[in-house]
């Protein structure tokens, strides 16, 4: 379980990525704010809950883009210029 989370929450350089951290922790915010309010009617003013929600949405189409996109290296650059 712990090398899953280690691969999910790693860039491409097999360091720790802080769009990923933060996307997970926005997502399990949106996640047991909606529990609560479903189970136990602890209401959550909209704003916020949208904002979370924006925050998840945008970082992981930010990390998907990153899969899709070119890796550059200087070596790559030096060649096309």
């Amino acid at each position: 379980m712990k090398k899953f989370i280690n691969s999910t929450l790693n860039g491409g350089n097999g360091e720790v990525s802080s769009k990923r951290v933060v996307t997970l922790l926005a997502f399990l915010l949106v996640a047991i704010g909606f529990v609560a309010n479903l189970f136990w009617g602890f209401v959550i003013e909209e704003f916020i809950y949208r904002s979370m929600m924006y925050i998840v949405i945008a970082g992981l189409g930010i990390v998907g883009a990153e899969k899709f996109a070119h890796n550059y290296k200087k070596k790559d650059l030096d060649e096309n210029t």
